[in-house]
């Protein structure tokens, strides 16, 4: 037990529920509750405060020496407890319903607060790192002076530090408490397992290669040694993706074979089907999923089918030790997502790759797939939680295989596939009711240290998009050609005059005769000028091609020989198509 702390002959520290009320009652003799003010007991009290870890203390130690920092009443206190404000058991009943009506309508803000009586009262809110702790409600007969008032506040900042500390110490306690359930979780399965297995009497090799597995902590390469020493068979341990993890034996591929997504899923699910070990070709294939989820496989190889009972009895017990290990791994993996920042926050800002690859095996996600960044926007709905999820349940039904944050306009997916052209964007319109969304693909990303560059792009589409004459649907970075080089917002009213200077003639002629002077030009350009491609293109003549582009020349007065012109009106045709919609 940590030992306590002393301020002057006040005892703090870490006290037991039951010596809580003479704490208490000691602070209170040693600070004197005060019936005219003194400052100098704000030193005092802040001390006191941070010398005790209840959160409920903190705010009854608070209520009973406002009147140090002026003439003050404490008339009310509450705690933030699961999003809820519960009043503190020292809290008075004559005003308690108004003044718990008006806390909870300030949300989080400092306010002031009516009392009969009592001309002056504030609710002041208890705020630290980790948002708002409570509020302290305060009134006065008489109107307190700046400095009072500083006081006061001064008396806020310290109670709230001191419940900051005290919730932070909890957190510790929590998270220290919850790791050592894990590990007695992992004993006790490890422990039940042994007995079961000396309970069967299970053969002496099962027994040797169970003690090489417990004298090395159950790592994978421990068990892949041990049952390839019990079988003369190679022995492999394969991530739930496919990608090796450990290797004893001969014949080991080098470079190891990339997977194939679509056919070890199938594989999966085919032994996931069966009792106990699966034969796939040269393989005795063994799942390791503890409470039912793949982890990972291990396996034998046995190129001679000469795998006997005994070989399935051993690489079932080294399958069980190693669920017990990667089921550990995993927990404790869990457990480390929760204190960190979310994984796909940290590949938007840049992260080691070590870390996002085990963090992303723990949430099921392959990172070392290409990936691509989806930025969506649904300017009638805020990007909250609800939003994120409608998001991320849209994604699953189209078969999008993603990570998702929020930002504070848009939601943000890093997805393992490029995304169908319309699919996701047809769902989304479906579950939200409107059609009115943006989404922004950027191109593909083969590295982890490309992914805020990549998401950078995604932004950049989905802003083309929205400063398009079609503000809706999906863009994808990697088809905008010129536009990558060309910033959007500003510069629309720019490209808007610089394409009416270079076709202006041409659309005002197609305007008015219902031509496709404009379209046939752009055509010309995308098929790099060949007049057969153009012509074919277009469904129409050769000579009715050579036609237009003459007409074209008269009309604009532009000559498709010259080098500048001709670079200046593909430019054109190019920002028609992409950023105004193809209309004037």
């Amino acid at each position: 037990m940590r030992r306590p702390h002393h301020l002057g002959s006040v005892r703090v520290g870490n006290l037991s529920r039951g010596s809580s009320r003479r704490h208490l009652t000691a602070v209170r003799r040693q600070l004197r509750v005060p019936a005219d003010h003194d400052p100098r007991d704000l030193a005092v009290l802040a001390l006191s405060l941070f010398g005790i870890l209840d959160e409920d203390r903190i705010l009854r130690l608070a209520m009973d020496h406002v009147a140090a920092a002026g003439p003050f009443h404490a008339e009310a206190g509450y705690l933030e407890v699961g999003g809820n404000l519960v009043p503190s058991w020292e809290n008075g009943q004559k005003n308690a319903s108004v003044v718990g009506q008006r806390v909870r309508q300030l949300a989080g803000q400092d306010g002031s607060v009516l009392i009969p009586g009592r001309p002056w009262g504030r609710a002041l809110g208890l705020r630290g790192l980790e948002g708002l702790y409570g509020y302290l409600v305060v009134t006065s007969r008489s109107r307190p002076s700046e400095a009072e008032c500083s006081l006061l506040a001064t008396l806020v900042r310290h109670t709230a530090a001191a419940l900051s500390a005290a919730f932070a110490h909890r957190r510790q306690r929590e998270d220290a408490l919850e790791l050592q359930r894990l590990r007695g979780e992992r004993t006790a399965l490890q422990g039940k397992l042994i007995a079961v297995v000396a309970e069967l009497g299970y053969q002496r090799a099962v027994h040797a290669l169970m003690a090489d597995v417990a004298a090395s902590s159950g790592t994978e390469e421990a068990i892949t040694r041990a049952l390839h020493g019990l079988t003369g068979l190679p022995a492999l341990v394969e991530d739930r993706f496919g990608r090796l993890r450990s290797w004893t034996g001969p014949s080991r591929p080098d470079p190891y074979p990339d997977p194939d997504p679509v056919r070890r899923d199938e594989m999966l699910h085919a032994v996931a089907c069966q009792d106990g070990p699966v034969r796939i070709k040269d393989r005795l294939i063994a799942l390791v999923r503890p409470h039912g989820e793949i982890l990972g496989v291990l396996a034998l190889v046995d190129v001679r089918d000469e795998a006997d009972e005994h070989t399935v009895l051993a690489l079932e017990h080294a399958a069980a030790s190693l669920a017990l290990e990667l089921a550990h791994l995993r927990d404790l993996a869990e457990v480390e997502l929760r204190l960190h920042r979310e994984l796909v926050d940290d590949l938007l800002a840049g992260t080691d790759k070590a870390s996002a690859y085990a963090r992303s095996a723990a949430v099921g996600h392959d990172l070392h797939r290409s990936h691509y960044i989806v930025v969506v926007q649904w300017p009638n709905r805020a990007a909250d939680e609800s939003f994120a999820q409608t998001v991320g349940r849209a994604a699953s039904a189209v078969g999008m295989r993603s990570l998702l944050t929020r930002r504070a306009d848009h939601v943000v997916l890093v997805a393992d596939d490029r995304p169908h052209a319309r699919a996701l964007y047809e769902a989304l319109a479906r579950e939200t009711g409107t059609r009115c969304g943006t989404i922004g693909v950027s191109a593909s990303c083969d590295s982890l240290d490309d992914i805020p560059q990549r998401y950078q792009e995604a932004q950049r589409a989905m802003e083309v998009r929205r400063h398009s004459r079609e503000h809706y649907g999906t863009t994808f970075f990697d088809e905008l050609g010129l536009y990558r080089i060309l910033g959007p917002g500003s510069d629309f009213l720019e490209l808007e005059t610089f394409v009416h200077e270079w076709l202006g003639q041409l659309v005002d002629y197609d305007s008015r005769h219902h031509a496709a002077m404009v379209e046939t030009l752009s055509r010309y350009f995308d098929c790099g000028g060949n007049y057969d491609e153009t012509a074919d293109s277009l469904a129409i003549h050769r000579s009715t091609l050579r036609y237009r582009l003459q007409r074209i020349r008269d009309i604009s007065g532009k000559d498709l020989a010259n080098v500048e012109d001709r670079l200046n009106l593909q430019v054109a045709t190019r920002v028609w198509e992409i950023v105004l919609g193809g209309s004037s």
